[in-house]
C-alpha cells in the first residue's frame, strides 16, 4: 500500500513539473504546441529546465486571472467511434448561460501520449472554442507518459493494477492543478450531457447547505461522475490517490476520501445532472432509442410551452419540449396540473410519445397522468377550447399512435397529473411526430 520513496519522488516531480500546452492561441499556432510537445518527450535537464519554466510560466499567467466559482475538470483519452470530449463541451457549454459560463473554468486533461490524437484533440477544441480558450474559461493540460509510475503487467495485457493507476494518476494530476482557479471542484467524466443550467443548480445546492459542512455533494450516482468538492480540498485528494494509485479504482478512492474527512454518509442531490452517453443503457434501452429517433425521428415543430406546476427560477417548462437531453423538473404536483404544449400553427400528427423519470434509477416519474390533444386555439397566449383524451401514461410513460381523425389540426398536446404527488416529476421529453408524406410535410410548413 506504500509507494516506494523512488516511485514518491517521481511521481512529486512529476506533479511539480505539469506539462502545460494551453499557450496555444488559435489553430494556427500548432506549430509551436508540437515544439512543446517534443520537448516534453526529451529525457535530459535541459528540457527538464525548459518544461520547467514554461510550466511556471503560464502558471503565474493563469492564476493572475480572477478566480471562478466553479470549476469543471475533466480527464479524457481516445475513444472508438465517439465524439467524447467534443460532445462532452459541447453539452457544458449549451446546458449553460452565458452568465453561468462567466462563473465556471473547465479543464481539461488529456490523459494519453498518442501524438495523432492529441493533436487533433488541440486542433477541434482551439478551432471550436478559441473565445473561451482567449478567456481563460478553457484551459487544456497534459502528463506526458513518463510522469507516470511504472506498474508491472501481466501475461494477458494490461492487469488491474495498470488500469487503477493510469486513472488515479490522470485525476491526480487534474486535481493539482485545479486548486486556484475556483471556490469549488466539479468532477466530470468526457462521455457525459449535462442538465441545462446544472450551474444555478449546483449553486442553489450549496446555498441551501450552508452552514452544515461537507466534503462531497454528489449530482449523479454513477461512479464518480457529478462530484463536488472544495477546491481547497484537492491537495489532500491528489496526494491520497497517488499514495494508493494502484490499490483500488477512482470511484471507491474518493467515497474513501470523504470518510476520511468526517462525512460517513453521502449526500445526494437530486434531481441528477449528469448522464453517461448511453453507456448506461440496456439493450432494451438502445432497441427504444433506435425506434424513438428512427428512420424517422420526432418533428421540430414551433411553439410555446406552459405550465401551472410550481418551479424555481433555473427551470424551464420549455425544456419538456427539446430534442436534445434536457428535462423540465418540478415538485409537489396537484391534481389536474399540467404542461401543455401549444403549436405556433396547428399541425397533423400521427404519434406522440412522453418519457418521465430518471433513465438511471427509474424515479420522479409520473405516477397518474394523461395525454390530451388540443384543438381550436384562441386568446393571449393562445389556449385550446376544447381537448380529447388521448391516453393514461403507464409507469410514467406513453408511446401512441393517434388515429388520422384525432390527429388532423392538432394545436396542443396537453400532460396533465390525474392524482396529488408529494415527490418530485422529471419530465424528460415531449416528442410529436407529423402525419402525411412528403407533400403534407411541406404542407404543414408553408
Amino acid at each position: 500500500m506504500r509507494c516506494s520513496t523512488r516511485r514518491g519522488f517521481k511521481i512529486s516531480v512529476a506533479m511539480v513539473f505539469l506539462w502545460v500546452f494551453i499557450t496555444l492561441r488559435i489553430p494556427e499556432e500548432m506549430e509551436d504546441i508540437q515544439k512543446v510537445i517534443r520537448l516534453g518527450s526529451k529525457k535530459n535537464p535541459k528540457s527538464l529546465e525548459d518544461w520547467q519554466a514554461i510550466t511556471y510560466k503560464y502558471l503565474e499567467k493563469i492564476h493572475q486571472r480572477k478566480k471562478t466559482w466553479l470549476t469543471v475538470g475533466i480527464t479524457s483519452v481516445p475513444r472508438q467511434g465517439q465524439g467524447g470530449l467534443l460532445d462532452t463541451l459541447a453539452s457544458l457549454y449549451h446546458a449553460s448561460s452565458a452568465a453561468e459560463q462567466k462563473r465556471m473554468t473547465v479543464l481539461v486533461h488529456l490523459a494519453d501520449s498518442d501524438s495523432t490524437w492529441l493533436r487533433k484533440t488541440v486542433l477541434h477544441i482551439s478551432s471550436l472554442y478559441s473565445s473561451q480558450i482567449l478567456t481563460g474559461q478553457l484551459l487544456l493540460i497534459h502528463a506526458p507518459s513518463d510522469a507516470y509510475p511504472t506498474v508491472n503487467s501481466t501475461q494477458d495485457g494490461l492487469s488491474q493494477a495498470q488500469v487503477y493507476s493510469k486513472q488515479n494518476i490522470a485525476h491526480a494530476f487534474l486535481m493539482s492543478f485545479a486548486p486556484k482557479l475556483s471556490t469549488y471542484f466539479l468532477l466530470i467524466e468526457d462521455d457525459v450531457f449535462c442538465a441545462p443550467n446544472f450551474v444555478s443548480h449546483i449553486h442553489s445546492k450549496v446555498s441551501n447547505r450552508k452552514p452544515h459542512t461537507w466534503v462531497l455533494l454528489e449530482f449523479s450516482n454513477m461512479g464518480f461522475l457529478g462530484k463536488l468538492f472544495h477546491s481547497r480540498d484537492l491537495p489532500l485528494l491528489a496526494h491520497f490517490l497517488l499514495l494508493f494509485h494502484k490499490e483500488r479504482p477512482l470511484d471507491w478512492l474518493i467515497l474513501h476520501f470523504r470518510t476520511l474527512l468526517a462525512q460517513q454518509n453521502p449526500i445526494l442531490c437530486r434531481p441528477f445532472l449528469f448522464y453517461h452517453r448511453l453507456a448506461h443503457f440496456t439493450f432494451e434501452n438502445k432497441t427504444l432509442i433506435a425506434q424513438e429517433k428512427g428512420p424517422h425521428g420526432p418533428d421540430v415543430l414551433p411553439g410555446s410551452v406552459f405550465t401551472d406546476m410550481r418551479f424555481t427560477g433555473v427551470d424551464s417548462p420549455q425544456e419538456a419540449y427539446t430534442l436534445d437531453e434536457s428535462f423540465f423538473w418540478t415538485y409537489n404536483v396537484s391534481t389536474g396540473n399540467y404542461v401543455t404544449v401549444i403549436l405556433s400553427r396547428p399541425a397533423n400528427l400521427n404519434r406522440v410519445q412522453v418519457r418521465t423519470g430518471s433513465i438511471v434509477d427509474g424515479k420522479y416519474t409520473l405516477e397518474k397522468g394523461q395525454v390530451e390533444l388540443g384543438y381550436q386555439p384562441e386568446g393571449t397566449p393562445p389556449n385550446c377550447t376544447s381537448f380529447a383524451l388521448l391516453g393514461r401514461l403507464v409507469q410514467g410513460q406513453m408511446d401512441r399512435i393517434i388515429p388520422k381523425s384525432a390527429g388532423h389540426q392538432v394545436s396542443c398536446v396537453k400532460l396533465a397529473a390525474t392524482a396529488n404527488q408529494a415527490s418530485g416529476l422529471m419530465i424528460r421529453h415531449i416528442y410529436l411526430w407529423r402525419a402525411g408524406d412528403a407533400e403534407d410535410r411541406k404542407a404543414d410548413q408553408n
